[in-house]
């Protein structure tokens, strides 16, 4: 691991971060297990930031948290070589390509939108994405229901169902709400239960 430090040596472990990272994110596009040996290449192989023991702790721990694996992988490794500053720069470089790549896509697709076949195939993605929203919305009911209990879970759902879609509420704002009310809750009771 790389000690952290000022000035110049700051800016080049940034920089071998952003590089490591953008990499991860151009060559593992979608991230994934396909990503997994990509982020060891550069963590422990190239800049020997972690050794294979840690590398491995680190990926357990990954696997364990809800989220995608090469978001949690980037932004640990980069706050653990270069702190906060470390994390964002990961977070950002291996985001990045993805983003770019979308965007082109659906730039694309935006092109050729009068093409029958274009149409079809785009047509073809809507009960998939829809499968995986049904899916995920249930993953996320179960654990709710599990941990907060059924009668508060379904209130829950229902109450934000009754914001955003009868009184137009943007879930921005409920997230928000929610983030406040989790936040207040965790400092009254001194931390978390």
């Amino acid at each position: 691991m790389r000690e952290k430090s000022s000035g110049t040596s700051s800016l080049k472990v940034n920089a071998d971060i952003f590089a490591a990272f953008f990499r991860v994110g151009m060559l593992g596009f979608g991230g994934g297990p396909s990503a997994i040996p990509l982020f060891h290449t550069e963590a422990v192989k190239k800049y020997k930031w972690m050794t294979d023991d840690e590398f491995g702790d680190t990926l357990a721990l990954g696997n364990t948290m809800p989220g995608p694996i090469a978001t949690k992988m980037a932004g640990y490794i980069g706050y653990r070589v270069n702190g906060i500053i470390g994390s964002i720069v990961a977070l950002v470089a291996v985001t990045v390509p993805t983003v770019l790549l979308m965007i082109l896509l659906l730039g694309a697709l935006q092109q050729f939108k009068g093409v029958e076949w274009v149409n079809n195939m785009s047509a073809a993605v809507v009960p998939v994405v829809g499968v995986m929203l049904a899916v995920m919305t249930w993953d996320f009911l179960k654990k709710s229901g599990q941990s907060l209990g059924w009668a508060r879970a379904v209130l829950f759902v229902l109450i934000a169902a009754v914001l955003m879609e009868v009184l137009n509420v943007h879930p921005v704002f409920l997230i928000i709400a929610i983030l406040l009310i989790s936040l207040l809750s965790f400092k009254k009771g001194g931390g978390a239960s």
